[in-house]
């Protein structure tokens, strides 16, 4: 049984932001923290207030985290970049949205006091003496303080006070994980005051000291226990008065945001349910009969559709029956009244299967084919128009000889830049068909063969029933924005993003077989219209080729399990070399070629060449980030391993950007997921000279002060397969669908005219036996999260 809680954020578009530069403008970013740990960060948008991001993550956290921040910032390329707002949205505040919280919010202005993190550790209790009660507050250690000054640490210390009196600790330099160990004690007075506070300083030497946290403890509560020991998270001054005059005048953020707590039962628990979804796609449609299928395709909702298309399509990717669901889905289509060019056009649930599928398997394909030629594009930069009202006329030549150029040139150039990435394009995707992943093809083929049998008399119809998915839906969005599909670190500038959007154009034209169709739509295309013909002949050889020839390879109709055994991440990362053994501190070079695998994390001086040394994924006891001030560099993350001797070394590997390190921490810790030794703590510095550098330890190998954040992982279309999680998630589905299910199933039978034989206890016909049967396995799998423990309560909110 596992416990897990996934974060769905969409970061969708930004309004009304201040200007931060010269030029009346601003290039915004964000940055998005949980419980103040950046996970992830937006592509910035150059020299606009109304940013447009389109960014969608996923992200599996701790059960107990506490919030979600989004900071959005302003690229500066000189000096620091500027902090122009953020937005805060608790778990509480998650909790009352369980369908997820969709809208536009104000950013408010970033108050020092309030940025706040960390956990302190405290003993409290009441001593008996000879003048009477006193309390005594013990101050041992704090860890992930907040950095408050520019080396990268803070320079913590406490000040303890209860009836007005105050007492401090010691200062201790340097340090985001410090220990004190030291008691402070107060006479108890009759009536005792209420409150104990607990306040978290960073001195400084110049200026006054920071805020850092505080926490209040009840005297009163504290009389009926007598002691109390724990974790207390650091809170904000709430006490403080707040300004609310900037709220709103700093521009708002368009979000779509979801949390899902999810307990995902053993195996064993799911198996009748996922037996039963198996059985009913191997059984096909019948004839006279409503289909399981059927009626979840007419109960889900479209705001859940997609959803329960992934979860359906790797659930079946997992039971080697994606294909036998898809045709079922397909047949299912066909079978209600449609005509030949509107087919697959809507959103039903065969379409956002068909497409989750595309993206779940063929995303390696999408950018071996579009790749090269959106790299093209994005480092040619090169004016593409072909629209007269938005031609953009501009001089030529060389110095002292400028001429203008006409409206025709500029066009015609465009038109031949156009026709020249269009070409490319077609001739990447022409070639594809071998290495088109088998399970792909099968899908396609079976489409094909299905529309043929559905449409004898439209043939024509055949090769746009696949071309509507393959580019209307994969190969088109992808182009448009090649960021969202991992084809490029950033979003595309105006003047790329437009040459982007007339060649998503020119590929949804040639899948669309019909060219002038879209010339009819937009005039200003008939240059382009010889292209687009020849285009659309093209794609209908490849289509041949694609779904001519069937495969009989092992493992084809099922996932494609060889690819993705292979390589997880790979990547060149630089190693910082630090005091201690191992083969990474043996290579004489820094920057190395990493691979991550499912067997071992390997490296070698470039791609391509043979392995200097490799890490068993065994052997790897955490992965974690490293402090700031211990490299001079916020993405550093380090990999404890044991050696082959048994001892424990880490490794300090250095990576480009937050997004980077993120992902390669996601990676590790996903294939390292089940070690049975992983640790609960980890030192977050390094160790120089006779101590760490985050908490002054001078023991090596003594236990971390940090800990360790192995669930905290980045979600990704190319992820493992989790069935329990799948069955789990269709579960919570259908769950809630019991009562539309039987009324659906009523309705259409009603609608076919069957009401003959005996009666149910409804007002319906008798259900048949496979709804009975999923209704016990439903109420089978509620049972089962009844008889769970509870869960354990979080250790940072013991008493505040």
């Amino acid at each position: 049984m596992a416990r897990r809680s996934v974060l769905s954020i969409r970061i969708v578009e930004g309004r009304n932001l201040p200007a931060k530069d010269i030029t009346g403008s601003s290039d915004p970013y964000c940055i998005v923290k949980i419980d103040n740990e950046a996970i992830v960060r937006t592509a910035t948008v150059w020299k606009t207030l109304s940013p447009f991001w389109g960014e969608e993550y996923e992200v599996q956290l701790h059960p107990t985290f506490h919030s979600i921040s989004i900071y959005v910032m302003d690229e500066d390329a000189l000096s620091r970049d500027d902090v122009i707002g953020k937005v805060c949205i608790t778990r509480t505040m998650l909790a009352e949205h369980p369908k997820g919280y969709s809208g536009w919010v104000s950013l408010s202005e970033v108050d020092p006091d309030e940025e706040v993190q960390g956990e302190i550790h405290l003993c409290v209790e009441l001593l008996e003496g000879e003048g009477g009660q006193r309390l005594r507050c013990t101050v041992l250690e704090a860890r992930d303080l907040a950095k408050k000054d520019r080396n990268g640490a803070s320079d913590p210390f406490v000040c303890v006070s209860y009836n007005g009196k105050t007492q401090e600790s010691t200062v201790v330099k340097k340090s985001c994980y410090p220990r004190w160990n030291e008691a402070f004690e107060f006479e108890l007075p009759d009536p005792p005051a209420e409150k104990l506070c607990v306040e978290v300083w960073d001195w400084d030497l110049v200026s006054k000291n920071d805020f850092l946290g505080k926490v209040v403890v009840s005297v009163q509560g504290l009389q009926a226990a007598g002691h109390q020991e724990g974790w207390f998270r650091l809170q904000p001054d709430t006490a403080k008065p707040r300004e609310d005059r900037r709220r709103g005048s700093l521009g708002s953020l368009q979000l779509q945001v979801r949390l899902r707590d999810e307990t995902v039962l053993p195996s064993c628990c799911y198996q009748p349910l996922v037996q039963l979804l198996c059985q009913e796609v191997k059984a096909g449609h019948q004839t006279g009969g409503v289909h399981l299928v059927t009626l979840l395709d007419e109960t889900t909702t479209a705001e859940s559709r997609q959803d329960v298309a992934v979860n359906l399509v790797k659930l079946f990717l997992g039971q080697g029956l994606v294909k036998e669901f898809l045709d079922l889905l397909f047949e299912l289509e066909l079978a209600k009244p449609c005509e030949p060019n509107t087919l697959f056009r809507s959103n039903s649930l065969a379409s956002k299967s068909m497409e989750s599928f595309l993206k779940v398997t063929g995303m390696q394909y999408l950018h071996a084919v579009l790749g090269p030629t959106i790299s093209r594009v994005f480092e040619e930069k090169k004016y593409v128009e072909l629209d007269p009202s938005k031609v953009e006329i501009k001089d030529v030549g060389c110095s002292g000889l400028h001429r203008v150029q006409t409206e025709s040139e500029v066009m015609e150039q465009g038109r031949q830049l156009l026709q020249s990435y269009l070409g490319e394009l077609l001739d990447a995707i022409g070639k594809s068909a071998p290495t088109c992943p088998p399970v792909i093809r099968a899908a396609f083929r079976q489409l094909f063969q299905r529309v043929g049998e559905r449409f004898p008399q439209h043939q024509h119809t055949q090769f746009v029933a696949v071309t509507s998915f393959l580019c209307l839906r994969f190969f088109s969005p992808a182009i448009m924005t090649p960021k969202l599909f991992h084809l490029r670190d950033t979003h595309a500038d105006a003047r790329t993003g437009r040459t982007l959007l007339l060649l998503a154009k020119a590929v949804q034209m040639v899948g669309n077989m019909e060219p002038a169709a879209g010339r009819a739509k937009e005039e200003w295309l008939a240059p382009l219209q010889p292209a687009l013909q020849h285009g659309a002949s093209r794609m209908r050889a490849f289509i041949t080729r694609l779904v001519g020839t069937e495969e009989e390879e092992e493992g084809g109709e099922g996932w494609p399990c060889a690819p993705r055994a292979a390589v997880v991440k790979e990547g060149l990362l630089f190693v910082h070399k630090t005091r201690g053994k191992g083969p990474l501190l043996a290579s004489a070079s820094k920057k190395l070629h990493f691979c991550l695998t499912g067997e071992a994390l390997s490296f070698a001086k470039s791609p391509g060449v043979e392995r200097c040394g490799s890490i068993a994924l065994a052997n790897i006891r955490a992965a974690e980030r490293v402090e700031e001030k211990s490299f001079g560099s916020c993405h550093v993350m380090q990999v404890v391993y044991v050696d082959e001797a048994g001892q424990q070394e880490t490794a300090y590997l250095q990576c480009k950007c937050v997004n980077e390190l993120n992902q390669w921490l996601s990676a590790l810790r996903k294939v390292c997921g089940n070690n049975p030794q992983l640790l609960h703590a980890y030192h977050p510095g390094v160790f120089r000279g006779d101590k760490w550098s985050c908490c002054h330890q001078k023991d090596r190998t003594g236990p971390g002060c940090g800990q360790t954040r192995h669930s905290i992982t980045l979600q990704d279309w190319s992820d493992p397969l989790q069935p329990d999680v799948e069955a789990q998630r269709l579960f919570q589905h259908l769950h809630g669908l019991q009562e539309p299910l039987r009324e659906k199933y009523w309705q259409l039978m009603e609608a076919g005219g069957a009401h003959d034989g005996p009666r149910g206890c409804g007002e319906g016909p008798p259900l048949p036996l496979v709804l009975q049967r999923l209704f016990e396995a439903l109420q089978d799998l509620e049972r089962c999260h009844r008889q769970l423990p509870p869960a354990a309560p979080a250790p940072l909110e013991l008493q505040t």
